[in-house]
């Protein structure tokens, strides 16, 4: 830890860091308020916006935000984020104040400063050890010095308070309103580029982990109780118009900026934000000071109650949730209280960012990921009971039209610690909980597109669209894949999507299981993209076409495999050789990419398909079933499919028949195995190519000279007509 000395200073890490404005939690001591200046080259402020305190959170640029209060250990703390990197090239110095309510510093015990880096390291410290009768003081400043940021200990007291304090710094300061006064909706600066990255839950005093037992610092900007006295000067310019985000911004936005809208009140009361709000949803931020009840409802056109956002009675409750606005009438909020609260409507710049350290919290909360894909460990407190709810969601950012299109991801009761997989970002958090909570991210190692390619090896978590590059454009590759942990009621599901985003199912679990092969890139494409549904971990692997074997005569076998045929067209015969009732079918890959079933059952009977081969003289056989089924193929010439002629032909399931007559009328009798089972009579060429589908029902057919395919699941007959 870097002690340092009033007028002394040390060098900091140019990087995002936690400022706590600390004392000792000593019952009748005056509170202390923590506020930052952003200073130009002649130490002023270039605007109202350039004073960061509790009624105006968050500087335009997002470099700066006030983060609430927090306690343990005996000590009281007011949390300051300072990001450096984002501080804009005009400003010089930040100024770190605060000013004292009900007493002077004097009486503050134990007064220190400390910054912290997002990991809880402690690079300055500075214990005010010399104030009297102050009541606003200087107690250090960041500043640039070539090239560098340090942080000086200034230890300078005003007698005047804050608004002195102000004053000295170029903020016009207007005389406090009067208590009578009905309170106006103050709206707070916020950054209006990408949001700010923000660091993370404020620790406890010394760089320790703040306990679960502790509430987090507050979200926002907290609360002043109805009537009591403003100890910040209200500003009285015009707002500065917001400074663009500079060029090291967050890259992510989730959404537009806007001014956030505040009301505040006593009991029941109603919150209707009559400013306007851009398209997508917004932050709503409650506080509720003391004991009691609080709630609060969304209110349709009727002005009747809609969605329930909030319904608690933790003390000192603090909380956020997503609200999707109406767009063609003001948002309207309806409060049940019992005592002080605080409404505040916000863009999603404001959100905490869970990032790689953990970030605690008390109450509903949402925040923002974006990182890759993690295992997320959550531990929740529970209520002062060791009970209450928790519930956590994730929300795709591309999927915030629709704020019902979440993923859970817990869903319990009372005390828990576990660990949930986290999709990669961007993405939305959300927390339903009736205490304090921590969550920590891993993320996991995941290769980079240019190694995936490089390697042909594709792996991740959770729901994804993946792009695949072909390792020998022009030509067919093995994709061999494994998924595992799929929440869908048959298992995962991929999609080939094309260049317009349609969909064509390509994998099913049900299907396809959870490990095997298939052949990808079928028309010889440079890449496809994948989309990955219902999925948990898993992997995809390309390899050579040539890794697929021979098929050159029988060939057993579990799960999804695909065999390569060299060949004229032939016969195969598909046989289960275990006793489950799973899909099992056999497709062919034509050299031209031209893709067909040859059999498919859900039975132990044996069926036939035809293989047919263009004339490139080879196709690749896929087997298609689930990883417990087995089966065996055999391979036969065209010399044993029954023929047509004065006698019938029976069978049942898929099987070939050859008409040697002329074109002629056939019966064909068919007995169902269920409602859905059809039967389906195809004409095949002389490779074996159907053609043609003739008819999908019994009855009197007209069927040409040539190969005939029946498919179905039941008896079948076919039977010459004299």
């Amino acid at each position: 830890m870097t002690h340092i000395t009033k007028g002394a200073n040390t060098p900091v890490p140019a990087a995002p860091l936690r400022v706590a404005v600390c004392r000792q939690n000593v019952p009748g001591a005056p509170a202390v308020d923590a506020s930052a200046l952003l200073l130009d080259a002649a130490g002023k402020v270039r605007g109202d916006a350039d004073l960061v305190f509790y009624n105006q959170p968050a500087h335009p640029s997002g470099a700066v935000r006030h983060a609430g209060t927090a306690d343990g250990g005996g000590q009281l703390a007011e949390w300051l984020e300072v990001d450096l990197p984002r501080v804009e090239p005009a400003v010089q110095r930040v100024l770190i104040a605060g000013s004292c309510d009900g007493g002077v510093f004097g009486q503050v015990p134990g007064l220190y400063v400390q910054a912290l880096t997002a990991e809880g390291a402690v690079v300055a410290h500075y214990a005010v050890n010399d104030a009297t009768n102050e009541t606003a003081f200087v107690l250090g400043e960041f500043y640039r010095r070539n090239g560098q940021w340090k942080f000086r200990a200034v230890g300078q007291g005003y007698a005047s308070g804050l608004a002195g304090l102000a004053t000295d710094f170029g903020i016009a300061v207007a005389e406090p309103a009067p208590a009578a006064a009905a309170p106006a909706p103050v709206p707070a600066a916020a950054p209006m580029g990408a949001p700010a990255a923000p660091i993370g839950a404020p620790a406890a005093p010394m760089g320790a982990p703040a306990p679960m037992g502790v509430p987090a610092a507050p979200m926002g900007a907290p609360a002043a109780p109805m009537g009591a006295p403003v100890t910040a000067p209200a500003p009285v310019a015009a707002p500065v118009a917001p400074a663009a985000a500079p060029a090291d911004a967050v890259p992510h936005s989730f959404g537009p900026e806007f001014h956030p809208y505040t009301q505040r009140g006593h009991g029941n009361g109603v919150v209707s934000v009559d400013v306007p709000l851009p398209p997508g949803p917004v932050v709503v931020e409650a506080w509720h000071q003391g004991d009691g009840y609080f709630g609060l409802h969304t209110l349709n056109r009727r002005n009747k109650d809609d969605d329930l956002l909030f319904n608690s009675t933790l003390r000192d409750f603090r909380g956020r949730v997503l609200v999707q606005p109406p767009q063609d009438r003001p948002l309207r909020l309806r409060v049940e209280a019992d005592e002080d609260w605080t409404v505040l409507v916000q863009p999603l710049s404001v959100l905490r960012r869970l990032g790689t350290g953990p970030l605690q919290g008390y109450g509903p909360e949402v925040v923002a990921y974006t990182g890759p894909m993690a295992d997320l460990d959550v531990d929740f407190a529970g209520d002062e009971d060791g009970g209450g709810y928790f519930g956590l969601w994730t929300l795709e950012a591309t999927r915030l039209h629709d704020l019902d299109d979440r993923d859970l991801l817990v869903n319990d009761t009372d005390r828990l610690r576990q660990t949930v997989p986290l999709p990669d970002g961007p993405l939305l958090v959300l927390l339903e909980a009736d205490g304090p909570w921590q969550l920590t991210a891993r993320p996991l190692a995941v290769p980079d597109q240019a190694t995936a390619q490089a390697t042909g090896a594709y792996t991740g978590r959770g729901e994804k669209t993946v792009t695949l590059v072909n390792p020998a454009p022009g030509r067919p590759a093995l994709l061999e894949y494994a998924f595992n942990g799929g929440e869908g009621l048959f298992g995962h599901r991929v999609l080939l999507l094309d260049e317009y985003d349609d969909e064509e199912e390509f994998l099913q679990g049900s299907r396809h299981g959870r490990h095997g092969r298939t052949v990808l890139f079928r028309k010889g494409e440079p890449q496809v993209r994948l989309k990955l549904e219902d999925v948990g971990a898993w992997s995809l692997r390309l390899l050579p076409i040539e890794q697929a074997p021979a098929l050159t005569g029988p060939a057993e076998g579990r799960g999804s495999a695909v065999f390569r045929y060299d060949g004229p067209p032939m016969l195969l015969g598909l046989r289960r050789t275990t006793s489950d009732e799973n899909g099992l079918a056999t497709h062919t890959v034509q050299a031209d990419g031209q893709v067909k079933i040859s059999a498919d059952t859900v039975r132990r009977r044996p069926i036939t398909g035809p293989v047919w081969v263009s004339p490139a003289g080879y196709c690749y056989v896929m087997v298609s079933t689930s990883d417990e089924t087995g089966w065996r193929l055999d391979p036969a010439d065209l010399a044993g499919v029954p023929v047509l002629g004065p006698h019938p032909v029976e069978g049942q399931g898929y099987g070939v028949v050859r008409h040697t007559g002329p074109e002629a009328e056939v019966m064909l009798r068919h007995e169902p195995r269920g409602q859905l089972d059809l039967p389906v009579l195809w004409e095949l060429d002389e490779r074996l190519e159907p053609v043609r589908r003739i008819s999908t029902a019994s009855g009197l057919q007209r069927v040409p000279s040539g190969y005939l395919q029946i498919r179905t699941s039941g008896r079948w007959t076919l039977e010459p007509r004299a």
